[in-house]
């Protein structure tokens, strides 16, 4: 077996791989508003409610109608994966890391096609759309490689008279729950995690995004994996969403999205259920207010470039997104007239036409980040964007910044999971850092600086599960930044680390007395 690496980017400056997926774009268009089963066991299953998938950069461009299951369907589904587990669990890792790397052959053959569909669903760039793909490449790569690691015996100290062993054994059915941001990379690290340690899955997409679940799903049945042992399930969060994470079959729940709803899955997992004989353990995901600090001797040029690629990438709808820069008194105004020269390069289009900015998710979240901005022209001073983009049939907001915002306005504590950000100004690198420190999540930062000792003291005093020193603090990649936030941005869970196959795992130890 090779070396895991990770994959690179297309470049779509070159112009035929522009219109290799601008090709791709139409024969995807051209299958919209086609109608999609829940595949449970293996089978297709259709219900009497709908869930409408839509283009946000054209709402009036259906991208297909999928199923809203309730109880009744999350109770068959569950019972599939309970079923499945009981001869999945003993397949060997080999075997079931194999289907890991079968499907990433088929996504790789199919990757332009996989980009015009979340460029269509999830209204991201061509550039942002590869990058999911990519990184959902490298979760299957990867995991399948640490599936085989953890399949070994573990090492131990000898003991005479005795024969030892220690090895990992899957837990049973998980729930996953991934988000509509990272609708491909997150939903198949997730889910293919889970797989390929043994366990069985019920995964329960974004509404917003089901169709890249959808393609999943298929390509692992095209590769063989057995029925029951992936189970595609959308389905009406208040109706099954509940139900599944207190069923007492389920053993562990995989989670990506708001503060909100990760704390209700983590109350309602920690409730025992009847017939439960377990503890389930919640793996969570939830968010972030993250902070990018500016000291008086960093490279302004690049902190400017750093803060607006983090903070405005895909719409600012990343949970690793820069909404705070914190800046040094000494170069708080220079900066800010960086900052808003870096936004006025942004050009904010439909993604079809592949635009550095596209639209927000759906009307809701438009309309969540619109009174953001409302409270921000309050709170501070509005120097870029401020509206909606006029002109456009879609969900377009401007970049937009707001400074002089103090340290607990609102906009500087709450996550606005959009393209809003707030310049909040520091008396000097230890107020920087207690600034930096001073919301309910610990997700990601950044530092700049060409002080080696403040760098040195960020890496100890930052509280954040990703810390990036003179870079940006979003674009992790897979067992080279490992992902996972602190405080309430969950669990810690490291994605693409080489710890995270052991959440979906648990240790036996077996002893034999020698003769």
């Amino acid at each position: 077996m090779t070396p895991f690496a990770n994959m690179t980017y297309l470049n779509f400056e070159d112009p035929e791989i522009l219109k290799q997926q601008q090709d791709a774009l139409d024969k995807v268009r051209a299958q919209f508003g086609k109608e999609y089963p829940n595949i449970i066991n293996g089978k297709e299953v259709f219900t009497e409610r709908k869930t409408t998938s839509i283009n946000p950069g054209n709402p009036d461009e259906v991208v297909g109608v999928f199923q809203k299951g309730g109880q009744d369907g999350a109770e068959v589904a569950i019972q599939a994966a309970a079923k499945a587990f009981e001869t999945w669990k003993f397949t060997p890792a080999q075997e079931r890391a194999n289907y890991l790397f079968r499907t990433a052959q088929i996504i790789r053959e199919r990757r332009l096609e996989i980009n015009a569909w979340m460029i269509s669903e999830a209204g991201k760039s061509f550039l942002e759309a590869d990058a999911d793909t990519c990184e959902g490449i490298d979760f299957l790569e990867f995991y399948g490689r640490e599936a085989l690691r953890y399949s070994e015996n573990q090492p131990l100290t000898p003991y005479p008279g005795e024969k030892i062993e220690y090895f990992y054994i899957p837990l049973g059915v998980g729930i996953c729950i991934p988000p509509w941001n990272f609708p491909w990379a997150i939903m198949i690290g997730i889910s293919s995690a889970a797989v390929a340690t043994g366990n069985t899955v019920v995964m329960k997409p974004s509404s917003d995004t089901p169709m890249m679940a959808k393609l999943f799903v298929d390509i692992m049945h095209e590769v063989g994996l057995p029925d029951g042992v992936l189970n595609f399930f959308v389905a009406s969060g208040a109706q099954a969403g509940d139900y599944m994470v207190q069923h007492p079959k389920t053993r562990f729940i995989t989670f990506t999205g708001s503060m909100e709803v990760g704390l209700r899955v983590n109350k309602l997992a920690a409730e025992k259920s009847d017939g439960q004989i377990w503890i389930k353990r919640v793996i969570a995901e939830m968010g972030g207010k993250d902070s990018i600090i500016v000291d008086h001797e960093a490279d302004l040029d690049s902190a400017a470039t750093g803060a607006v690629v983090s903070a405005f990438g895909f719409q600012g709808q990343k949970c690793s997104a820069c909404s705070r820069v914190i800046v040094d008194e000494k170069v708080y105004d220079e900066f800010i007239e960086k900052v808003k020269a870096e936004v006025a390069k942004i050009k904010i289009g439909n993604p079809y036409e592949n635009f550095r900015m596209g639209p927000v998710i759906n009307k809701s979240a438009e309309d969540s980040m619109l009174e953001y901005i409302e409270i921000g022209k309050k709170e501070g001073r509005l120097i870029c964007g401020g509206k909606k983009v006029e002109g456009l049939n879609g969900y377009y907001i401007e970049p937009t910044v707001f400074a002089d915002i103090d340290p607990m306005a609102r906009i500087s504590q709450e996550e606005i999971f959009g393209p809003v950000l707030a310049i909040i100004k520091s008396s000097d690198y230890d107020n920087a850092l207690d600034i930096a420190n001073n919301t309910i999540y610990g997700l990601t930062g950044a530092v700049y600086s060409e002080n080696l000792q403040k760098l040195d003291r960020a890496k100890h005093e930052f509280h954040v599960g990703n810390l990036y020193l003179n870079r940006k603090c979003t674009g992790a990649v897979v067992d080279v930044q490992p992902f996972g936030g602190f405080n309430m941005s969950g669990t810690d869970s490291k994605a693409g680390s080489r710890d995270y196959l052991s959440l979906f795992l648990q240790g036996k130890s077996c002893t034999t007395k020698l003769k």
